[in-house]
């Protein structure tokens, strides 16, 4: 009694979550010394709850694509995926209950796959971003990794909610998460194979069938949907918007500090820089009609599901993997999920992800915890 809902639960912070006091470098030698005078909004509200704030992770350079030193503890020759790279292992390896990422095309999503944890990315706007530095201010989602869909429902019922500090986060009144969560029967679920089984490896594709059937077995009803003809453009547009919003931000430290960047994310501030503003524009009309199409896609269903990630976590520690399968709901802003559902003959974490309509994360959850008790997945590292 008096206490709050994450009382000494132990949480750590990807890299760009600010912190009073407390150096938040966004891993980069461009912010090595910046120390903020207060936390992020996630911050105070997971303190407020009682959570015990072990320290930072690490992240790829400004949350963007040149990989990190984090090593995949199911297999150190094996990404960790990025950019939450730290936060994913920190959850998969038992360091923490609780981690906190961020997501601007799958930066959550993917490494919590590859690293067989439950990652969750809420709703556009569900969430505060202040205090989070940023990558694409339009893109850019909070989410976070734990051990499961219960514990990912208990942290969304602690930082959701408005803020005037975060000018695109709803005041909607914030929905009881983990009351919903055993409220549900079967869904109806929405299997997406075109694009998505195109691009999976054959194991990937075989697991995914394999799950449908046990889904099914246990009274889902399982149908296939399409693609909107809208879904082709909308990854490339995604690069375009997040490339133009990240050298908005980084613009006058990048004049100065030009040699201080990684090549991945130099690279990608001079795309936004020599992008003009027509380009820009009409990939943000162009985003705007997917998201209407997705929406559409997800009401004719209770839940949409694809496979986390085209293959298993990638034998390259220069590539953190590829953001086909996770940007889509970025783009959208849907709230999505991903479980961990078994392992691939290599022995790395294979998943489903999972999306619902916009700010539906109830019903996404209670799907999501329904499918994890039929599919009863725990995974955990050799050695751990």
């Amino acid at each position: 009694e008096g206490k709050g809902a994450l009382h000494g639960v132990p949480v750590a912070l990807k890299d760009i979550y600010c912190t009073a006091g407390i150096p938040t470098t966004a891993c980069s030698k461009v912010y090595a010394n910046h120390v903020p005078n207060e936390d992020a909004t996630s911050v105070v509200r997971l303190k407020a709850a009682g959570a015990i704030i072990l320290g930072k992770t690490v992240t790829t350079e400004f949350a963007c694509s040149d990989p990190s030193p984090t090593i995949n503890p199911w297999n150190a020759a094996h990404t960790p995926g990025g950019s939450s790279s730290g936060s994913a292992v920190a959850v998969a390896a038992r360091h923490c209950a609780v981690a906190f990422g961020s997501q601007t095309r799958g930066s959550v999503l993917r490494p919590a796959a590859y690293n067989g944890v439950v990652g969750l990315k809420p709703t556009f706007g569900r969430v505060s971003r202040r205090g989070v530095i940023p990558v694409s201010w339009s893109l850019d989602h909070v989410g976070w990794m734990t051990r499961s869909v219960e514990d990912a429902a208990l942290v969304l019922q602690v930082v959701a909610g408005a803020d005037s500090g975060d000018p695109v986060c709803v005041t909607d009144v914030v929905p009881d998460y983990l009351t919903a969560l055993d409220q549900g029967s079967a869904p109806r679920i929405g299997l997406l194979k075109d694009f998505f089984f195109d691009n999976a490896d054959v194991e990937t594709r075989e697991h995914i069938e394999s799950v449908s059937a046990v889904l099914a077995g246990a009274g889902a009803e399982v149908v296939t949907l399409s693609l909107p003809g809208s879904f082709a453009e909308s990854m490339e547009d995604q690069v375009v918007i997040m490339a133009v919003e990240a050298a908005t931000f980084h613009e006058s430290m990048y004049r100065q500090r030009a040699n201080d960047y990684g090549p991945m994310l130099r690279d990608l501030i001079e795309r936004g820089l020599a992008t003009d503003g027509l380009t820009y524009s009409r990939a943000l009309e162009r985003r705007l009609a997917f998201t209407a199409d997705a929406r559409r896609l997800a009401e004719a269903v209770d839940v949409l599901m694809t496979p986390s990630t085209p293959t298993p976590a990638l034998a390259d520690l220069t590539n953190t993997g590829d953001t086909l399968f996770q940007g889509p709901w970025t783009a959208c802003g849907l709230p999505t999920i991903t479980l961990p559902t078994g392992l691939a003959a290599s022995g790395l974490p294979l998943g489903i992800q999972l999306a619902t309509d916009a700010f539906d994360e109830s019903g996404l959850l209670r799907h999501a915890h329904w499918c994890e008790r039929q599919l009863n997945t725990r995974l955990l590292p050799p050695g751990i």
